[in-house]
């Protein structure tokens, strides 16, 4: 049953992205109900995430899964053991999802519309590339030519990167230096002149009260991505966070560096988020969550997506 739908969905998916030029897809999104698994394909290895409860331990469903997928790659024993990556995906609070969960400190590249991004599949929950933003990326590509772009909470700056693709100067904001570093390499990689563009180690709560005023920061992005962490109350941020409470003040002070035409994407990965609503009667705003979630994702509450503009005024 597993492996039939795994080469279902192989099948349907891999010369879909094969033609687009990118090498990392969701390959499995809990499609049976009876194996509630992530299976995510990064060129020739796939990570493995377990979501099973507590009430499904002991059944051995890691083995019927790795084994499927090994079947489905024609893998042999050994080369399964170097390939494939099991995770354990438990529920994380705050930061806790860039926790180290292994020390290899490797990094491979996978092709995302033709240009290489550094992914790492072994050393934290997450691998450096949100598949799910993959649509957003791809629009920045193709509409951020001379544009700026202002990105914040930027992780690895693969959003950054897809702007700077496209034509965008960027500023890239993020607390952690390593995810910093991270986006830089991801620039230089893709030969991308570095004069052009800013990467801002601080965190960006902090940023946002403190640059707003700045004469080349204030009013003067045309486009700023704002994607926060569902919660956090990490002791390196300027105060902790939980984005159904905090929304409505983050974004109010981001688009003190919005120009007049300018637009905010603001996207969460809280199911049940529901947007403020005076930020939906101040503001002009879409709700973009549909569009914006990827063909190979089969979960449609994996993120939140707005468009978020300033109303035009009349004198």
């Amino acid at each position: 049953m597993l492996l039939a739908r795994l080469e279902k969905n192989y099948k349907k998916l891999k010369p879909w992205f094969d033609k687009s030029k990118t090498e990392a897809f969701r390959l499995y999104d809990k499609d049976i109900p009876e194996f509630p698994f992530l299976i995510d394909v990064y060129k020739d290895f796939v990570v493995v995430y377990d979501k099973t409860e507590f009430i499904d331990d002991g059944k051995n469903k890691d083995l019927v899964v790795l084994d499927a997928v090994k079947k489905l790659l024609q893998l042999s024993d050994e080369a399964a053991t170097q390939k494939i990556i099991l995770k354990k995906r438990q529920r994380q609070s705050g930061l806790n999802q860039y926790q180290k969960i292994d020390t290899k400190n490797e990094h491979i590249t996978v092709l995302e519309n033709g240009f290489p991004v550094l992914v790492n599949l072994w050393d934290y929950l997450d691998t450096g590339l949100f598949l799910d933003h993959r649509p957003m990326r791809y629009f920045f590509l193709k509409n951020a030519k001379q544009k700026r772009l202002l990105n914040l909470f930027c992780y690895t700056g693969v959003v950054s990167l897809m702007a700077a693709l496209g034509g965008a100067r960027t500023v890239s904001v993020d607390m952690s230096g390593k995810y910093l570093t991270w986006a830089q390499d991801n620039f230089r990689l893709n030969n991308l002149d570095m004069d052009s563009h800013r990467f801002i180690e601080q965190d960006a709560l902090k940023f946002l009260e403190q640059a707003c005023e700045w004469p080349d920061y204030k009013q003067s992005f045309d486009i700023i991505f704002l994607d926060p962490p569902t919660f956090s109350n990490s002791k390196e941020m300027f105060s902790d966070f939980e984005v159904e409470r905090d929304h409505q003040k983050i974004i109010l002070d981001t688009v003190k560096f919005l120009k007049p035409n300018g637009t905010l994407y603001f996207s969460t990965n809280k199911r049940k988020f529901k947007l403020d609503a005076t930020i939906e009667s101040d503001f002009f705003v879409k709700n973009t969550s549909e569009k914006t979630i990827p063909i190979d994702c089969h979960d449609q509450k994996i993120h939140h997506s707005f468009e978020i503009r300033f109303k035009k005024t009349t004198t």
